[in-house]
C-alpha cells in the first residue's frame, strides 16, 4: 500500500480528469518539513500554479516551528519560526495562504495575519471536473 500526500495525489492522479480556472488572486503557499522530507515539495508549487497566477513563497520561512502539536504548548517556537512571514506578506499584499497541514496553518494564520487552509481548498474552488469526451 502506498500513502500519498494530497498534493502528490491531486497531481498524480486528478489533474488529467479536471479543468483547471487559475485565480489572480495572490497567495502564499508554505512548504511544511515533511512535504520537502518526502520530497513532494515540487507537486505542491506545480499545484498551486495551475490553481494560481501569483503564487508567493516567502523567504527565510521553513520549519513554521508548530512541531506536530508541541506549538500548542511552546509557542514561542511558533513565534521564532515565523517571524520573516507577516512583513512579507503585508509587503506582497497576500490576502489568503494555503499549505498541507492544519497545525501549520493554524500557527501561519496567527503570525501572518490572514487565513491559511489546506491546498485540497484552493483545488476545490479553482477546478471542475472535464467533461467526457464524445466517442
Amino acid at each position: 500500500m502506498k500513502l500519498y500526500e494530497p498534493a502528490e495525489f491531486i497531481m498524480t492522479y486528478l489533474v488529467d480528469r479536471l479543468d483547471f480556472h487559475p485565480t489572480d488572486k495572490r497567495i502564499a503557499l508554505h512548504l511544511t518539513c515533511s512535504t520537502r522530507q518526502m520530497g513532494v515539495d515540487k507537486d505542491m508549487i506545480a499545484l498551486a500554479k495551475l490553481c494560481s497566477n501569483n503564487v508567493f513563497l516567502p523567504e527565510g520561512v521553513g520549519c513554521c516551528g508548530f512541531a506536530g502539536d508541541r506549538g500548542f504548548t511552546f509557542p514561542e517556537l511558533n513565534k521564532y519560526g515565523l517571524r520573516k512571514l507577516r512583513p512579507q506578506i503585508e509587503a506582497n499584499h497576500i490576502e489568503v495562504g494555503y499549505s498541507n497541514s492544519r497545525t501549520c496553518e493554524i500557527g501561519l494564520e496567527h503570525h501572518a495575519g490572514i487565513p491559511y487552509m489546506n491546498i485540497v481548498y484552493l483545488v476545490n474552488i479553482c477546478t471542475t471536473a472535464k467533461k467526457p469526451k464524445d466517442s
